[in-house]
């Protein structure tokens, strides 16, 4: 009996004597640039902090609000975020989704106090929320199921290196300009953007760029899009019937998992250096970007392990599966930080979770090939819902271990355990990774009737 979903030779890619075009690495260009222009925008309001609250006359346990804000409409707006990529598909949808959170990013710059400020906030969170599921449906339209990995893990290297490499010049903004002009300049970039993407995305059925002998390569390795695919009619149906799915649910609790530790590194990860290392300010700007190095070049070798091991084998599982779960096993180190006495031992081990996370977070690459051709956005928005409930959840529940202990031991504890749940969910949950058949709307509607 067949258990895994192979590539057999029958079915592998097809030889073709005319040179490929290569379209499909322009579009994966712009989405590693959406991607950096979206992490940057979600997290510069900690660079701006510091001048921010005082200008603002906000405390430190308000800030902490303001903080959680874009986490709550962000993860809230998933679920609708997919349902409206499903409708208008990738080019209408993440244009509107950037143009208005460059604009929301602006109006951060003018808030005049508190109240403004979290609606702001709370705006910038459901204009965010179509971003991941359209970067992982145009993956699944634009590349061949054995580049998917190694194109998720470029695009997704953003959200690690975009603020390590442009927090120097957002800081001398500050200091040159003021906060108020940085988030101007940096919404102004995104509005930029949104035009350039408008003009230069279209799908692959639209493309003109595109030749035939690219068009067969990423025809033949599971990619491409109709016309008539772009859009399926909602229906509480097919909700119901992805929610009843094991794949959704063992793929969503690891990318929790994955979540749980990036956002400790958002959050929590400074304050840790500095209360509980007793590392000067200094030292910490300093050892506080190799995580993210290490994060950066764990994204970038588990997407070449995962592609490297599908073209060897054929094995679709154990490609996608393997990487993850090593990542995951490896961020659950995070614990023996506790028994580092001296600093660049904390610092490696820290470095080495994080590198594992960014192995673990591949899960992306596993929606294109589990989700209905035409859910993409809803099943991406299901999926992600879920994973960032740990935005939510995490920095609460260090907060509260912090506040009850005075020490982060439980909280490196808590993000360890929720790394070996991923890893978990992953082996026992998941399941083979094939792509989910759902019934048509109509029939589905006749069938419950």
């Amino acid at each position: 009996m067949k258990t895994e979903a192979t590539l057999s030779p029958a079915e592998d890619l097809p030889l073709v004597s005319a040179r490929r075009s290569r379209t499909r690495f322009t579009i994966l260009a712009l989405l590693a640039i959406g991607t950096v222009i979206n992490y940057l925008d979600r997290t510069v309001l900690g660079i701006a902090a510091p001048s921010l609250s005082q200008d603002l006359g906000l405390s430190a346990g308000v800030m902490g609000i303001v903080f959680s804000a874009f986490s709550w409409t962000y993860t809230l707006s998933q679920i609708p975020a997919g349902l409206l990529l499903d409708r208008l598909g990738a080019r209408k949808t993440y244009f509107l989704a950037v143009a208005s959170w460059s604009a929301f990013i602006i109006l951060n710059g003018l808030s005049g106090g508190l109240l403004s400020l979290l609606i702001y906030r709370l705006g910038l969170g459901v204009a965010e929320s179509p971003c991941f599921s359209t970067n992982s449906r145009v993956v699944g339209h634009w590349f061949p199921q054995r580049e998917r990995a190694r194109a998720t893990s470029i695009y997704q290297v953003g959200q690690y290196v975009g603020l390590a490499v442009f927090s120097p010049l957002l800081f001398w903004i500050i200091a040159a300009f003021g906060w108020r002009a940085m988030f101007v300049i940096v919404g102004a970039v995104g509005l930029g953007f949104s035009i350039v993407w408008w003009l230069r995305y279209h799908e692959p059925h639209e493309s003109r760029t595109m030749n035939e002998a690219e068009r067969d390569y990423i025809g033949a390795g599971g990619g491409l899009t109709a016309a008539a695919d772009a859009q399926r009619p909602f229906s509480w149906h097919d909700v119901r019937s992805l929610l009843g799915r094991r794949e959704i649910w063992g793929a969503a609790i690891g990318q929790f998992a994955g979540n749980s530790t990036v956002v400790f590194f958002l959050t929590w990860f400074p304050t840790y250096l500095v209360s509980e290392r007793h590392m000067a300010w200094l030292k910490v700007g300093f050892f506080a970007i190799l995580p993210f190095v290490g994060a950066s070049v764990g994204v970038l070798f588990g997407g070449w392990l995962s592609d490297l091991l599908l073209r060897r084998t054929g094995r679709i599982n154990l490609a996608r599966k393997l990487p993850i779960i090593s990542g995951l096993l490896l961020s659950s180190s995070i614990v023996a930080a506790i028994y580092m006495k001296s600093d660049a031992a904390v610092i490696a081990v820290l470095s080495l979770a994080f590198f594992g996370q960014g192995m673990g977070g591949l899960g992306w690459s596993i929606i294109p090939d589990i989700a209905p051709k035409r859910l993409m956005g809803l099943t991406g928005g299901i999926f992600n819902f879920t994973a960032n409930i740990a935005g939510i959840v995490t920095p609460i529940v260090i907060g509260a271990i912090l506040a009850l202990t005075g020490s982060f031991y439980w909280g490196l504890v808590f993000i360890s355990a929720v790394a070996l749940l991923g890893a978990a969910s992953y082996i026992f949950i998941l399941g083979d990774i094939k792509r989910i058949e759902l019934p048509e709307v109509g029939s589905a509607t006749k069938n419950s009737a």
